[in-house]
This record gives C-alpha cells, structure tokens and sequence, in this order.
C-alpha cells in the first residue's frame, strides 16, 4: 500500500502524520487513526497499511507533535515488560499534556486534513484509535457528530459524558485485564440511554494493548478479532468504493 509522510496545519503548529492509500488511484473513504501512547512506529504503519487493503484512505497523525516529531519517545524495537515502566514514565507527561482544549482543536484540522485530501471520496468519515488514541477517538467523533458516522476504540478508556449526543455508530474492543463485566454492563447501559448504536464487548483472555504486535500485551486472535469489528463497523457506515 502506498505510504506518504505528510504535514497537518494545526491551530498550533504542524502536526507530522502518515497515510496510507489503496493501491490504485481513485477516492475512498476516510478514517482518521489514533495511535496509543506509544505513537506513530512501524506498527501502526502496517496497521494502517492492512486497513488500507480494505479501501480506506487512512491518516495517523502524531498527535503529541507540540513536543516533538515522532517517535516523540525513543522506543524499543519490541516494547517487553521491563521497559514499559520506563516508558510510561516519559509518556504519561505528553498524554497529561494533551488537554481537552488541545484534543478539539487538533480533531478539528485533522479532519478537515482528511476531506480535502483529493484521494478521500466525499461523504461521511470514521475515526478509531488505540488506548488513549481510543479516548481521543470518541472525543473526535462526539465533536462532529455531522462528519463523523463511525468511531472505535480498542484497549481504551470510554468516557460516558461523551456519549450524549454522539451520532456515529460505536464500536469498543475491551482488554479483559482492564474491565470487568460489571462494569462493562454498566457502560453498555450508558450507551443505550444516550441512544447511540453499538457494541462494546470483552476481547477474551486479553490484557491492555492486546492489538499491539511489537508488544508483550500482544494477542494475534484478539487482532483478528479487532479487525473483524473494525471492518464490520466501517463497512455498515461508509460506502467503501
């Protein structure tokens, strides 16, 4: 799949972003891709690569750009259980940075990026992301509810303020390890009492960063399962050309 490098105009500066075609030419519809905290890495490259295949245009961008170009954190060829303190430890001050304010304002130019792009066909778009990249998905999505007609989040915190109002159609991918079926019950009966369409489900055996290969939290049929949601998802909310 084609892979550009790109810059994004911010309200702040320009934000460093990828994006990746299908193969071809022509328009197709848009999703905008959240990374986790980790960032913009080869993973996400063949991640959106994959999606790509499937006939989206799909643009990940950086979204901790005020600090840097990605990697904004240097980061391990494979990010195992003894260097995730570390590296917490370096990201959490850019998430705790990256303010509500600062969240719509980048949404805001990432989308409008997106549907000028001339590869992207006119029309509704989907935004999905992982971990925090799942928080500022849904935030996006519950910004533009005119734009935006579907919205995922995998291994990710859900927020039910978000929920009202919210007009796309919602897929969550939840780590066993980080929600119990309780509380997942009670996040499902959030969701229906704002009236949004969805399904929001426990990925068994899984624990938080379950779709990240260069991972230890990695899980190859939690993966496949992610991808058999996602495509579903988009597939029932945007024509795919």
């Amino acid at each position: 799949m084609p892979i550009e490098t790109l810059q994004i105009p911010t309200a702040d500066g320009q934000a460093d972003a990828f994006a990746a075609s299908p193969e071809g030419g022509g328009r197709h519809p848009g999703v905008l891709m959240y990374p986790d905290g980790f960032g913009i890495r080869p993973v996400l490259r063949e991640m959106a690569r994959e999606l790509a295949g499937h006939g989206y245009y799909v643009l990940v961008p950086n979204p901790f750009y005020r600090h840097g170009p990605a990697p904004v954190v240097e980061l391990p060829e494979y990010i195992g259980e003894k260097d995730r303190a570390a590296l917490f430890g370096q990201v959490m001050p850019l998430i705790e940075a990256h303010t509500t304010e600062r969240v719509l304002r980048d949404a805001d130019a990432y989308l409008k990026f997106l549907t000028t792009r001339p590869e992207v066909a006119a029309g509704p778009v989907a935004v999905t992301g992982y971990c925090i990249g799942g928080l500022l998905a849904l935030r996006t999505a519950a910004a533009h509810p005119g734009l935006v007609a579907a919205v995922a989040g995998f291994h990710s915190p859900a927020v039910p303020e978000l929920f009202t109002g919210l007009t796309a159609k919602v897929h969550l991918g939840h780590a066993e390890g980080d929600l119990t079926p309780e509380a997942l019950g009670e996040l499902s009966q959030a969701l229906d009492a704002a009236g949004v369409d969805h399904s929001s489900e426990i990925y068994p055996g899984t624990v938080h960063g379950f779709t990240m290969a260069d991972t230890d939290a990695f899980d190859p049929a939690a993966l496949r399962l992610h991808w058999d949601r996602l495509l579903a998802l988009l597939g029932s909310a945007l024509a795919c050309a």
